[in-house]
């Protein structure tokens, strides 16, 4: 099975209520109209036309958002626009949320130490900002950098304060993608009937919403193969696979072709196995997907030792060798250490901040009691005073 699970990854979407404040009205009207279109990059691209400031950058951002799955080297150069225009106007929030879709950009093409990079750097704009939406979606994508390098205790750690912080807002979607990836790490760690639960809660919220999410399905389909039970594998992919070619989303097209390649290929029928490799493959390169790529070429090279095609799996395995060792390497590893530090530095500093703010406030508190116990110490003293004037003026 791909080892590769369909992770969610998390955007910042445009919030129509604050947009609709604005006083952009023929833009405002074309967005708040995308449900009611077709196609909904069309309508983003024409709302593109006529924006302005702030507004244009969350609008790059929102088609970054519709085309990454299906177009990724347009959603780059979009949210590129996009990112070049907030640092023009100063608009942090919009940069944010730039270097959030170009880490999700790069982790998608396999380059980890890249991605995390990104992603860190939005997340200490949204802490300056104290932006708790955009510091519990950035927490999530982390956390995948994590899981896909098997550093589960850090993966646990993002998706778990995502979840609590999604939660709270009551943000039902991004409670969906949080779910799922809490369900792919359970699966890694081969619990899988805690993995059930997870998948089972984000489909059925899914549906509740009237929002269809499929990755859910593809992964139940992942805990069946897991388990043996390849007719059940089967039919969640292919559920999984009708959903995701009607949102047109490509990168979970590949990842369930892989899969379906994976299963049949543990079935023995290596010609039907070998085509969803070979579509998964093709796939692969026009989406630049290529943190799939490992896993692919290593079950393609197995497919192919089956039928006794041995020099074709060796040269695949010699590939695999060489994708894996660029994604999984050392010299990334590295660097993702790296940057774990400073970001380990940099939670110990906002912690150092907090203990000095607590200090200030207690001394401030204390200080304050003093000058109130001192205040009420001379208001008797005073009252005394009087007192016995009053009484010595009385007895004269």
């Amino acid at each position: 099975m791909n080892s590769v699970f369909r992770q969610k990854v998390l955007f910042l979407t445009l919030d129509r209520k604050k947009v609709m404040r604005k006083s952009f009205l023929f833009t405002v009207s074309v967005l708040i109209s995308i449900n009611s279109y077709s196609n909904p990059a069309d309508s983003l691209e024409i709302a593109l036309k006529n924006a302005t400031g702030v507004l244009k950058v969350k609008t790059f951002n929102e088609l970054f958002r519709v085309y990454i799955n299906s177009d990724p080297v347009k959603a780059i150069g979009f949210t590129r626009e996009g990112l070049t225009l907030a640092a023009d106007i100063h608009d942090l929030k919009g940069m944010a949320a730039c270097y959030n879709n170009l880490g999700i950009s790069y982790r998608n093409q396999g380059a980890l130490d890249k991605g995390l990079e990104y992603y860190l750097v939005s997340l200490h704009i949204y802490d300056s900002l104290k932006n708790i939406e955009g510091i519990a979606t950035t927490k999530n994508n982390i956390g995948t950098i994590y899981s896909l390098k098997k550093d589960y205790g850090q993966a646990m750690k993002y998706f778990e304060e995502s979840y609590e912080q999604f939660s709270k807002m009551d943000d039902k979607e991004k409670v969906i993608g949080s779910l799922n990836n809490l369900g792919n790490l359970h699966s890694d760690l081969q619990l899988y009937e805690q993995a059930l639960k997870y998948y089972s809660k984000a489909w059925q919220l899914s549906e509740q919403i009237h929002k269809i999410n499929s990755d859910p399905l593809n992964n139940i389909g992942n805990l069946y193969f897991r388990q043996g039970n390849y007719k059940r594998a089967v039919d969640y992919y292919t559920r999984s696979l009708d959903f995701a070619k009607k949102e047109n989303d490509q990168t979970l097209v590949l990842n369930i072709f892989a899969n379906l390649g994976e299963v049949y290929g543990k079935g023995n029928q290596t010609i039907k196995a070998q085509y969803y490799f070979d579509s998964a493959m093709t796939l692969c390169k026009d989406l630049h997907a290529y943190v799939y790529e490992p896993q692919i070429l290593k079950n393609m090279a197995s497919n192919f030792a089956k039928q006794g095609k041995m020099q074709e799996a060796y040269n695949l395995m010699v590939r695999y060798d060489k994708a894996k060792e660029k994604i999984y390497g050392e010299e990334s590893s590295r660097k993702i250490a790296q940057m774990e530090i400073a970001l380990d530095l940099q939670e110990k500093e906002k912690q150092v901040e907090e203990l000095k703010k607590d200090s200030t406030i207690q001394s401030l508190e204390l200080r304050n009691t003093r000058m109130v116990i001192t205040l009420i110490v001379m208001a008797g003293i005073v009252a005394l005073a009087l007192f016995n004037l009053f009484w010595h003026r009385k007895r004269n």
